[in-house]
């Protein structure tokens, strides 16, 4: 039983292990657990240390459990990947807790791996695999840490001996020299040491290099309205820092590794093939599909005729069905009416030809 002590002290909280716990099973979450705790131990994390935690479910409750230990440890994550975030974090935890969850959200946003309007994510109340998946990321960007598949160091030397080995060299090479360049002939002509427009006087080449110019200019400033990013530098963070450029580099690095393997593996096999051929009774499917077509269009129209016949129907019905005729103060229906007007007149009839 945790007492008012223990919830205040997260540290007295996870100082062991209860024996009556059942042990931790072998999903995600648990692994996920054992692994951003390992991390924080070989980082020499201060907030891990005596905490002595050996069962998965321990660890998840520190890693995924809203607290203020936790806040602590996700600080403490973020000032190891960016030091000069210290400061601002530590003037925002004096200011307001909600402040420097608000700042993590933002540092979270500048590594491209949450939004700023994520604040469940950083205060513990999203889902644990989530939390989980958040924490283990974040580690792998400090310095000095060790990813769940091995050393990101030599993931990417491995990537450079594959892209500047011999069977790739032809490809590196055709890059750099392409076939069709895309300098305009102009430029193509100066570089090759020839001119392949007439040479201008000196004031129309400066006149129209000032009116490109120009031109340049204005094209920029319309591009800079259109991009909402680039307006209120001073009020919101810079979205482009070192960072965040290493963690897209580290994300490409691993997407082409991916690649790699899945192509040799199964699509390889694939792309070696020869062209499938193509029959010649083609022009069958397109009469199927016209013969169709029709058939649809012409069962659309006995649908709206059947529509127009019940429709027709129900309006006679309530014509000879509904009273809406008056005779002497009452209403009748039409086929009252007409047996009544029939009587009159076979009446009027006999009694001038009697």
């Amino acid at each position: 039983m945790v007492t008012t002590d223990d919830r205040d002290n997260p540290i007295r909280h996870f100082r062991s292990d209860s024996p009556s716990r059942k042990m931790a099973g072998t999903s995600k979450e648990h692994r996920l657990s054992q692994h951003v705790y390992a991390t924080l131990q070989t980082l020499s994390c201060s907030l891990v240390e005596g905490l002595y935690l050996r069962e998965a479910d321990s660890m998840q409750e520190l890693l995924c459990t809203p607290s203020q230990h936790r806040t602590d440890i996700l600080a403490w994550i973020c000032s190891s990947i960016c030091p000069s975030l210290s400061k601002k974090l530590s003037s925002l935890r004096s200011k307001d807790p909600n402040s420097l969850s608000q700042g993590l959200a933002v540092f979270g946003q500048e590594m491209m791996l949450c939004r700023t309007d994520d604040l469940d994510l950083i205060t513990g109340r999203a889902c644990p695999l989530r939390q989980l998946c958040f924490l283990e990321q974040l580690l792998t960007l400090v310095p000095g840490s060790v990813g769940p598949s091995g050393d990101s160091r030599a993931e990417g030397e491995g990537l450079l001996k594959e892209l500047f080995c011999p069977e790739a060299l032809p490809h590196l090479t055709h890059a750099l020299t392409p076939t069709l360049t895309p300098w305009p002939s102009d430029i193509r002509g100066a570089r090759k040491g020839q001119r392949s427009l007439p040479s201008r006087p000196r004031g129309e080449e400066v006149a129209g290099v000032t009116a490109l110019l120009e031109s340049t200019h204005t094209a920029l400033k319309q591009l800079h309205d259109q991009c909402v990013f680039l307006r209120g530098e001073e009020a919101s963070p810079s979205r482009f820092s070192v960072c965040a450029l290493r963690v897209a580099v580290s994300d490409l690095t691993q997407m082409m590794s991916v690649f790699s393997r899945v192509y040799d593996t199964d699509f390889r096999s694939y792309c070696c093939r020869d062209p499938p051929s193509l029959r010649s009774h083609t022009h069958i499917f397109s009469t199927v599909h016209r013969l169709l077509t029709a058939c649809n269009t012409e069962l659309e129209v006995l649908r709206q005729v059947s529509e127009v016949s019940v429709c027709l129907s129900g309006t006679v019905n309530e014509v000879h069905s509904d009273p809406c005729y008056w005779s002497h103060g009452h209403k009748h229906t039409l086929s009252t009416q007409l047996e009544d007007l029939t009587k009159r007149y076979t009446e009027f009839l006999s009694l001038h030809h009697g």
